[in-house]
Protein backbone atom coordinates (compact mmCIF):
# COMPACT_ATOMS: atom_id res chain seq x y z
CA UNK A 1 0.00 0.00 0.00
CA UNK A 2 1.34 3.51 -0.93
CA UNK A 3 2.07 5.65 2.04
CA UNK A 4 -0.12 8.83 1.95
CA UNK A 5 1.88 11.76 2.62
CA UNK A 6 0.78 15.05 4.29
CA UNK A 7 1.31 18.52 2.86
CA UNK A 8 3.32 21.28 5.14
CA UNK A 9 4.43 24.61 4.67
CA UNK A 10 8.10 24.30 5.71
CA UNK A 11 8.52 23.41 9.75
CA UNK A 12 10.93 27.08 9.67
CA UNK A 13 8.83 28.44 12.61
CA UNK A 14 8.22 26.84 16.12
CA UNK A 15 4.34 26.22 15.42
CA UNK A 16 3.36 25.05 11.24
CA UNK A 17 0.40 23.97 10.38
CA UNK A 18 0.29 20.94 8.27
CA UNK A 19 -2.91 18.81 6.71
CA UNK A 20 -3.32 15.20 7.35
CA UNK A 21 -4.02 13.35 4.29
CA UNK A 22 -5.26 9.36 4.38
CA UNK A 23 -6.43 6.79 6.73
CA UNK A 24 -3.35 5.69 8.68
CA UNK A 25 -3.93 7.91 12.07
CA UNK A 26 -7.80 7.32 12.27
CA UNK A 27 -9.86 7.62 14.58
CA UNK A 28 -6.88 10.31 16.69
CA UNK A 29 -6.40 11.91 13.01
CA UNK A 30 -8.80 11.83 9.75
CA UNK A 31 -8.16 12.45 6.00
CA UNK A 32 -8.55 16.27 6.00
CA UNK A 33 -7.57 17.35 9.96
CA UNK A 34 -5.76 19.86 9.97
CA UNK A 35 -2.81 20.17 13.09
CA UNK A 36 -0.24 22.47 14.73
CA UNK A 37 3.29 20.98 14.50
CA UNK A 38 5.67 22.04 17.11
CA UNK A 39 9.72 21.89 16.59
CA UNK A 40 11.88 21.75 19.20
CA UNK A 41 10.03 22.17 22.95
CA UNK A 42 10.20 19.05 24.88
CA UNK A 43 12.15 16.02 23.76
CA UNK A 44 9.86 13.36 22.15
CA UNK A 45 8.19 10.38 24.30
CA UNK A 46 7.00 7.20 23.33
CA UNK A 47 2.95 8.12 22.36
CA UNK A 48 3.50 11.33 20.95
CA UNK A 49 1.80 11.96 17.50
CA UNK A 50 5.17 13.33 15.05
CA UNK A 51 5.76 14.52 12.02
CA UNK A 52 8.68 12.86 10.32
CA UNK A 53 10.65 11.02 7.48
CA UNK A 54 11.53 7.32 6.98
CA UNK A 55 15.56 7.06 6.42
CA UNK A 56 14.60 4.77 3.36
CA UNK A 57 11.59 7.47 1.94
CA UNK A 58 13.25 11.01 2.74
CA UNK A 59 10.49 12.42 0.05
CA UNK A 60 7.53 11.34 1.77
CA UNK A 61 6.27 13.62 5.15
CA UNK A 62 4.08 10.79 7.22
CA UNK A 63 2.38 11.49 10.57
CA UNK A 64 2.57 8.57 12.82
CA UNK A 65 2.54 7.75 16.73
CA UNK A 66 6.00 7.49 18.38
CA UNK A 67 6.34 4.27 19.88
CA UNK A 68 10.10 3.73 20.84
CA UNK A 69 13.51 5.55 19.83
CA UNK A 70 16.05 3.42 18.02
CA UNK A 71 19.23 3.59 16.09
CA UNK A 72 19.23 6.90 16.48
CA UNK A 73 15.67 8.11 15.24
CA UNK A 74 12.16 6.80 15.46
CA UNK A 75 10.03 3.92 15.41
CA UNK A 76 6.73 4.38 14.07
CA UNK A 77 3.13 3.68 13.53
CA UNK A 78 0.08 4.24 12.94
CA UNK A 79 -2.98 3.89 14.79
CA UNK A 80 -4.80 2.49 11.98
CA UNK A 81 -4.15 -1.05 12.43
CA UNK A 82 -5.67 -1.93 8.60
CA UNK A 83 -3.12 0.10 7.31
CA UNK A 84 0.88 -0.68 7.71
CA UNK A 85 2.68 2.44 6.45
CA UNK A 86 4.48 2.93 8.83
CA UNK A 87 8.31 1.52 10.44
CA UNK A 88 6.64 -2.31 9.82
CA UNK A 89 7.01 -1.53 6.18
CA UNK A 90 9.59 1.60 6.24
CA UNK A 91 11.91 1.61 9.24
CA UNK A 92 13.28 3.86 11.25
CA UNK A 93 12.38 7.91 10.70
CA UNK A 94 13.68 10.82 11.64
CA UNK A 95 10.96 13.12 13.68
CA UNK A 96 10.60 16.81 13.10
CA UNK A 97 7.89 18.57 15.17
CA UNK A 98 5.63 17.19 17.36
CA UNK A 99 1.66 17.38 16.67
CA UNK A 100 0.54 19.52 19.28
CA UNK A 101 -3.51 20.49 18.73
CA UNK A 102 -6.09 20.04 15.96
CA UNK A 103 -7.61 23.67 14.87
CA UNK A 104 -9.74 21.87 11.68
CA UNK A 105 -12.51 20.89 11.66
CA UNK A 106 -12.77 19.59 15.26
CA UNK A 107 -10.43 21.82 17.52
CA UNK A 108 -8.76 20.34 20.34
CA UNK A 109 -5.58 18.78 21.73
CA UNK A 110 -3.89 15.67 20.26
CA UNK A 111 -3.13 13.61 23.49
CA UNK A 112 -0.27 11.22 23.60
CA UNK A 113 -1.38 7.79 23.94
CA UNK A 114 -0.11 5.10 26.18
CA UNK A 115 1.36 2.08 23.92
Amino acid sequence: MEVKPVSVLRLRWPLSPVLVTGPSMSPTLRHGDAVLVRRGGREIRPGDVVIAVFRSRPDLLVVKRAVRPTDGGWWLYGDNDLVTDDSRAYGVADVLGRVVARYWPRPGRVPPRPL
